[in-house]
Order: C-alpha cells, then sequence, then structure tokens
C-alpha cells in the first residue's frame, strides 16, 4: 500500500521489500480453513475463518466516500467478529515508509496510535483498545457475538481524524452498500456479467479519484519471471490503458467515467502536445527516470526492484490511435468532444500524418533499436480514419481532412503491401519480419482489412506461434525484446484472442478459451498482467488495469449481433 497515492512511496511494502520494509498482519491462530470474497458486487473483502475453538469473518473495505465529512483522508476498516466460540487472532501494526523502510515517529494520543513521517501520518484505532504499539504484535481473544475493529487511516499535510467504534462499523455497511448501487447501475445484461462486474469494479478501484488517473497497476517489481531481471514500476497512468477503459465504461452506461478518463488525459497532455508521452504520473505530470533501489531483496529474488519507468523516453505511435478512437466512441455515442478536445485530438491527427513513416518502440515498449511495427502503424491508421469520422460530425478545414485522408490511404497500402507475409497468410510484426506479434489480434476489431482471409489467416498464424495451453498466448517469440529471460504468456493478448474469435465468428472456440481463462483467475476474481502456462503462478504487476479492461471487451464481442 503506497500512500497518500498509487505512486507514492509504500507503507507497507513487505511484497517486495522484505523484512525491512513494512507489513499490517491480522492472523486466527490455528485457522482450519479460510475462503475469501468479495460481498455480492462490491470491493468489501469478507474471509470466513474456521477454528478449532470457533469460527467467525473479517470483513475488511476502504471508505468510498470521505469528501465532505469528518473522516480521514483514507480510512481502512478491518473487522474480525466471532459468530461461534472464540477466535484467538494477533495483530501486527509495522508501517514503515519506502524501501527498504524508514520507521515512522510514533506517539499514542488519547487512545490513537500516530505513526509519522513528517507530512504524512498514519494512525491506527483498535476497539477495544490493546495499547497498540508500532512493531509490536499483541494477542486478542474475540469471543461469540463480540468483535475486534481496526481502524486505519492516512492524512497527508492535513489534521489526524479518529472515528469512533459505531460510526466504523457503520462506514463498513455505508460503503458496501455504495458499491452495490454504483454496480447496479452498469447496463450490461450479457454473458459473463459477474466478470464484467468485477473487472469494471476493479478498474474503478485503480483510478485515483483526486485527477481521474488509471493506474496501470497499484505494485512495482512484481516480475515477469521470478528470480529475473524483468520488474517494472507500473504505479503511473499510460494513455493506452486509460482508452481501452473508457471503451468499457462507455459500453456498460458510465459515460461520466469515460469522459473522466478523457478530461485526465487532456490534461496530462497539455505540455507535450501534440506528442503523447508513452505514460504519465497520476497528476498528469512525466515521470521520473528510472531507477533501481539498492538493498532490496525483491519478490522472491527478483531484482533489481525499480522506481520509476524507462518506457517514458519512448516513441510509440500506436497510443495516438487507442486515443482518438476513444474520442470517436464517446462522438459516436452521442456525446459530443468540447471544442478543446477536438482540436487535441485534431493535432494528434496532425502530427501521425506527419510522422507515421518513422520506426518506433512498439506497444510492448521493447527496449531495442525502433521498429515499422505493423500494430504500430495499424493505429496510426486507426488515429487518422477516426479523426475523419469524428470530422464528418462537426465543422472542419477541408485542406486538414483531405490531408488525413491521404495519409490515412497511403499508410493503408504500405501496411498491405510491406506488413503482410505472403507466405505464412499472416500479417507480421514488423515490415519484412517473419515474426508475428500478438497486438495484430485486435485486427478484428479495427475495420482495417477488407480480405477476412488476411484477418483470419493472422490469426491462426498468432495460435499457432504463439498461443499455449488453453488460450494462452505470448506476445511474441522469446528473445526478441532485447532483455535477458524470459516471461510468461501476457493475459491481455489472451483476451484479445477470445475477442477475435467472436468477431469473426468463431464463437464456440472463443467461449471456451474465455472459460478456461476466466478460472485463471484468483479467488475473487483478480487478474495479473501474466501466466506462467505450466504452473499458471501469475507474473507481473498486480491487478493489472490493461487485463480487467481485456476481460470486459472479451464478454463484450458476445453480444455483437452483427457478424
Amino acid at each position: 500500500m503506497c500512500a497518500p497515492g498509487f505512486d507514492s512511496e509504500p507503507i507497507f511494502g513487505k511484497l517486495v521489500g522484505g523484512r525491512d520494509a513494512g507489513s499490517f498482519r491480522l492472523a486466527v491462530d490455528n485457522a482450519t480453513a479460510t475462503s475469501r470474497s468479495y460481498k455480492g458486487e462490491s470491493a468489501v473483502l469478507e474471509t470466513e475463518i474456521e477454528a478449532p475453538a470457533g469460527s467467525g469473518r473479517l470483513v475488511e473495505g476502504m471508505a468510498v466516500e470521505v469528501e465532505g465529512s469528518l473522516l480521514p483522508q483514507t480510512v481502512l476498516i478491518r473487522r474480525l467478529a466471532c459468530d461461534r466460540g472464540t477466535l484467538s487472532a494477533r495483530v501486527q501494526f509495522d508501517p514503515k515508509l519506502g524501501f527498504p523502510g524508514r520507521a515512522p515517529r510514533a506517539a499514542r494520543r488519547a487512545g490513537t496510535l500516530v505513526c509519522d513521517w513528517g507530512s504524512l501520518a498514519v494512525t491506527l484505532q483498535s476497539f477495544p483498545d490493546n495499547n497498540l504499539l508500532p512493531g509490536r504484535e499483541f494477542s486478542v481473544e474475540v469471543h461469540e457475538g463480540t468483535d475486534l475493529i481496526l481502524v486505519m487511516g492516512i492524512a497527508d499535510r492535513a489534521p489526524a481524524v479518529v472515528v469512533t467504534q459505531d460510526r466504523a462499523r457503520a462506514l463498513l455497511a455505508e460503503t458496501e452498500a455504495w458499491w452495490h448501487a454504483w454496480s447496479a447501475d452498469i447496463e450490461y445484461e450479457g454473458p459473463y456479467r459477474a466478470h464484467v462486474i468485477r473487472s469494471l469494479v476493479t478498474l474503478q478501484l485503480l483510478t485515483f479519484s483526486p485527477s481521474g488517473a488509471p493506474v496501470a497497476a497499484p505494485t512495482t517489481s512484481l516480475p515477469e519471471e521470478v528470480g529475473g531481471i524483468r520488474n517494472w514500476d507500473y504505479r503511473f497512468s499510460w494513455p493506452r490503458d486509460a482508452s481501452i477503459g473508457l471503451a468499457a465504461f462507455l459500453a456498460v452506461g458510465k459515460p461520466h467515467l469515460a469522459h473522466s478518463f478523457m478530461h485526465w488525459l487532456l490534461h496530462a497532455s497539455r505540455l507535450s502536445r501534440p506528442r503523447l508521452k508513452v505514460l504519465y504520473t497520476l497528476y498528469g505530470k512525466p515521470s521520473g527516470a528510472e531507477r533501481a533501489i539498492g538493498g532490496v531483496p525483491g519478490y522472491r529474488g527478483s531484482v533489481p526492484v525499480r522506481i520509476g519507468n524507462g518506457a517514458r523516453t519512448q516513441h510509440q505511435l500506436d497510443v495516438y490511435g487507442w486515443v482518438v478512437d476513444a474520442a470517436w466512441l464517446l462522438t459516436n455515442s452521442g456525446h459530443d468532444l468540447h471544442s478543446e478536445t477536438w482540436r487535441a485530438i485534431s493535432g494528434m491527427a496532425d502530427f501521425v500524418a506527419r510522422h507515421w513513416q518513422e520506426p518506433d518502440a512498439g506497444i510492448w515498449e521493447v527496449r531495442g533499436d525502433p521498429l515499422h511495427y505493423v500494430h504500430s502503424k495499424m493505429m496510426a491508421w486507426l488515429c487518422l480514419d477516426r479523426a475523419l469520422r469524428i470530422a464528418a460530425t462537426r465543422r472542419a478545414r477541408a485542406r486538414r481532412t483531405t490531408r488525413w485522408s491521404e495519409q490515412r490511404d497511403l499508410i493503408k497500402s504500405e501496411i498491405r503491401e510491406r506488413g503482410f507475409n505472403a507466405a505464412s497468410g499472416s500479417y507480421a510484426r514488423s515490415y519484412g519480419s517473419s515474426e508475428v506479434d500478438a497486438a495484430l489480434l485486435i485486427l478484428p476489431v479495427l475495420e482495417f482489412e477488407d480480405d477476412p482471409a488476411r484477418v483470419e489467416g493472422t490469426i491462426d498464424v498468432i495460435r499457432q506461434e504463439l498461443e499455449t495451453n488453453g488460450g494462452l498466448v505470448y506476445r511474441y517469440r522469446a528473445g526478441f525484446d532485447g532483455l535477458e529471460g524470459g516471461e510468461g504468456a501476457f493475459l491481455p493478448c489472451s483476451f484479445w484472442l477470445v475477442q477475435a474469435l467472436a468477431r469473426t465468428g468463431r464463437r464456440e472456440e472463443a467461449a471456451d478459451i474465455f472459460e478456461n481463462l476466466l478460472g485463471m483467475a484468483n479467488d475473487v476474481g483478480l487478474y495479473p498482467e501474466e501466466i506462467d502456462p505450466s504452473s499458471r503462478e501469475f507474473l507481473g504487476n498486480f491487478p493489472q488495469a490493461f487485463t480487467h479492461a481485456t476481460v470486459v471487451q472479451a464478454a463484450l464481442s458476445f453480444t455483437r449481433q452483427d457478424d
């Protein structure tokens, strides 16, 4: 857990920081069985616990609505209730800021433990009071009909606020009710609704409310290969991810969230426009340089642990296609773009019209020489095509749209000539290459290719070369990204395979793969970025917004009636 924002230093960083980093542990002694689930369609977590001397449940939630009320800026509530007999529990609250972990200055005030590092304070209340101290474990017995409530608050450059025991209980109930109302407002009655709802809830949880920015994942340095060096910081916002999330929320009747993403993007790109950065901070600023943190053990020995992301300096042409397509989806859904938004979108289209012939780093942020990636060129085509569609709905200069149209057609012609491998019957990873790229699985969605044989051939060759174990798909063949070691199967590409099959009329195949993939989520329906096809072990940062957005895309592909 990072505080006060996703990209701040962690206060509970033990997962990658080891014993010198912080943690917050609640354990029930001699538990014989536990099972976790979210309460209905909410983000309140409930763990059922069985022990020889009793049984009960741990309910945990982070309050949603704190603005305008006398509550901490962030408040986490953990309530252990005993339903039968007695539960013996142990609690250790040991916040440490950053890596490897700095102990706080601590004091007890009016029954509350206050830990601070200057302008940042973390408070903990216990009901009943257990004379808490940081790092010191205490034991407590919870008897039938009673409970233990722990309330953690965060104050960043603001007064620390405490709550009463009754208010803490009420907050948990109010938070659950808020989420149920939020989920009930989702306009989706198609197949796999429970999985769609869980993914949308997760995307909302990964949205930084002060700015509206979606974070790619709330973690850093969870490895793509255990023990390897592919450990990246994903606590930033990628315009690509924001655009895919926008499409997901727009499709299920949550247009205000789609608008929020677009507004954030306009704010974030204001200093670099018309050029788009690959990623931004949650407040829309350029990210800092990538650096390795020494003396940190990493997750299961996976080092280095990194802060910042080196992809920030890359040129990725595909980003413009995602963003302008998102703007078209808003327009096509009856939501007029503000004049400033249209000016920004027009500038992006102008940029692509001027620069599409240049090589780029590609969607997968390969740390090698730029290439003419076919997926990037297709997304450049998409950018201009969707900009022309938007222009048809409003006043636009004929000279400008003529240039877009000419360049769009040139891109298509070049891709079909230089990007297609006639020997394999598939579009290639890059011009002149015999390799394939799983990013091309979005081809059926783009409305780029008029020849069904080319579309289906690309899907089939990707499956032959990159698919393994029931629909799990690698991004590309190992050894083509300039880094040591390997990685797992990439889940967004796996869900794109489902979408591609469904969109080309192969719905039974798509459904079989989708159900297999849905069975790979963890016990509460969350996904990482990658999975080891052999062990089914999760790899990469977690939970991953990109993956959950593609879960929604895949499910929506079964609702289309025009195939």
